[in-house]
This record gives structure tokens, C-alpha cells and sequence, in this order.
């Protein structure tokens, strides 16, 4: 599992942390048992506060992401083991593609001037998880 933490992100590092390992669940990248680096690996990692990647943790287990296993720390839920839908996972980003196309509309771009800058941003992620 790999983790990207944006520090100047005006979204909390705890929700970040939250919403990248609630979405590589939903995508399969996480299947069921797979073990989560320990709260002080990712500290450590990214050089972040141990309690805010507590707290990141203790709202995933409290959303049924993941448990809390004895001698093996936290773990990915065997409850989260469906897949989600192409659906699903698409409305996972309705709202940020929302926020998007109103920016976009403010800024008077195109449809076609924003997909042009996406897709290459698209394939970049895309490469990083090859």
C-alpha cells in the first residue's frame, strides 16, 4: 500500500490518509487480511504526527475498513472483501469531478481544454502504481 501526503493539501492529513486507503480498498489493491504499516512506519514515512495517522486509523476501523488484529496490528476488514462496482467507485469522485467542472466554469475553460490537462495526469498516476 502506498500513500501520498500532500502537507500544503488545504484537506486534513488524517482525511487523506482516509480517503486513499478507503478508495485502494474499494479498488482491490487492498484485499482482506492484508496487513497496514504500523501508525510509527508511516509517521516515520512521511514525517507526519503518529496521532494523526491514529486518527486516520480509528476511523477506518470504526467504518468497518479495517480491524484491529492482535500481534499483527491493523488489517484490512474481511468485511470490505466485494469489490465495489465501476459505479461505485465512480461515485467515490462525483463530488471532486463536481468541484471540478465549477472551477473549470469559472475559469471559462473548455470540456476539451480540461480533459487535455487530465489525461496526462491520469496516465501519470497510472504509471506510479505500475
Amino acid at each position: 500500500m502506498s500513500l501520498h501526503i500532500e502537507p500544503s493539501s488545504p484537506d486534513p492529513i488524517y482525511r487523506q490518509i482516509v480517503g486513499q486507503i478507503m478508495r485502494q480498498v474499494a479498488a482491490g489493491q487492498c484485499p482482506p487480511g492484508m496487513r497496514l504499516p504500523s501508525v510509527r512506519e508511516v509517521a516515520a514515512a512521511h514525517a507526519i504526527n503518529p496521532m494523526t495517522v491514529s486518527k486516520a486509523y480509528a476511523l477506518l476501523e470504526a467504518n468497518g475498513v479495517l480491524e484491529r488484529q492482535r500481534g499483527k496490528g491493523m488489517v484490512v476488514s474481511g468485511a470490505t472483501a466485494v469489490r465495489q462496482t465501476t459505479q461505485d467507485r465512480l461515485a467515490t469522485i462525483t463530488p471532486a469531478l463536481h468541484e471540478l467542472s465549477r472551477q473549470a466554469r469559472e475559469l471559462g475553460l473548455t470540456a476539451q481544454q480540461v480533459l487535455a490537462a487530465l489525461r496526462p495526469l491520469l496516465d501519470e498516476e497510472r504509471k506510479k502504481s505500475d
